[in-house]
């Protein structure tokens, strides 16, 4: 149920305007690969979506060289890409080279060069290799409040990152208050109903559950639910998140009978907004199993098991 913010930060990186220093693009046949490999990202398609990212990086080292800010966003995106499939081998030295991109062109201390420590922090997290990944976690997050002042939601996404890291070591105690300061400036500066308080309030439940502190956890993850029903609307794969995060808090209460319609309107949504063959449907039908198999509804959970092994084995 973790909210780390490092998988999203590679591609919320790639959403940045180019550089001034960088004047000159890699050309329209790049973007139109860019844009391409973002699509199929977004609807599951990895396998499609590496071929598609490496032309793009391709025809971005053709058009403007091997330094620019366009190859650095590509191989920030055939990196999460290998990433998502679990190619750490291989995405790690793309990482490094973007970051050496934006160090080299932009200075040590640029905001790009933090969205970068993230991401690579965030693959050193996924190998456990936790020791490399807090440093850069905290190189970043100096950039962060250095370039934008103490209270900017970027420094928010900082602390999240940071504080996620300490929850997966079991670190509660440093955790908490980074999660708490996040929320704080994420509800000054954004308000308290939009959708990134939603993510710190996730953020601060996990933290909770993961102490079984269920208690503590229930009304963020409400109120969570609350924030993305009213930003998106009650069908937009955001909620569905949401759905099935207070659904798991209720399945490992024993509270079956609220979980259950829970998990199945977070399928309904996850099918109908990403398509049924959407790796997140697999996610989805898998902690339904879960739920069935603790209620003794065995060939229920097989046949989800089933469904979610196809899913996963189209996306290899």
């Amino acid at each position: 149920m973790k909210y780390i913010l490092t998988i999203t930060t590679a591609f919320l990186l790639l959403l940045l305007a180019t550089p001034p220093v960088f004047a000159q693009g890699a050309g329209i046949e790049w973007d139109i690969l860019d844009q391409e490999v973002k699509r199929l990202y977004r609807i599951g398609k990895y396998d499609r979506a590496v071929i598609v990212a490496r032309k793009a990086l391709e025809v971005a080292e053709q058009n403007v060289g091997p330094k620019h800010s366009d190859v650095a966003t590509s191989l920030n995106n055939l990196a999460l890409l290998y990433r998502t499939q679990g190619h750490y081998a291989q995405a790690e030295p793309l990482l490094k080279r973007a970051l050496a991109i934006y160090e080299n062109v932009l200075g040590p201390d640029h905001p790009y060069v933090a969205a970068s420590l993230s991401n690579l922090a965030g693959l050193y997290i996924d190998k456990g290799q936790y020791a490399q990944a807090e440093p850069l976690y905290k190189r970043s997050l100096a950039i962060r409040e250095e370039a934008f002042g103490p209270d900017h939601p970027k420094v928010a996404t900082g602390l999240n990152n940071l504080a996620g890291l300490y929850v997966t070591q079991g670190k509660y105690v440093q955790a908490e208050p980074l999660y708490k300061r996040a929320l704080a400036i994420d509800e000054n500066v954004l308000g308290p109903d939009h959708p990134s308080v939603a993510t710190s309030l996730n953020n601060l439940a996990d933290l909770y559950i993961d102490q079984g502190q269920y208690a503590e956890a229930e009304p963020l993850l409400k109120r969570a639910l609350a924030i993305k029903e009213e930003a998106f609307g009650p069908n937009h794969p955001d909620v569905a998140m949401g759905l099935n995060n207070l659904a798991e808090l209720y399945r490992i209460q024993g509270q079956y009978a609220e979980a259950e319609p829970l998990y199945k309107y977070a399928l309904a949504i996850i099918v109908k907004a990403l398509g049924p063959d959407h790796p997140n449907v697999a996610k989805n039908l898998k902690n339904l199993a879960s739920l069935y198999r603790a209620t003794e509804r065995h060939e229920e959970a097989e046949t989800l098991e089933q469904r979610a092994a196809r899913i996963r084995a189209i996306q290899r």
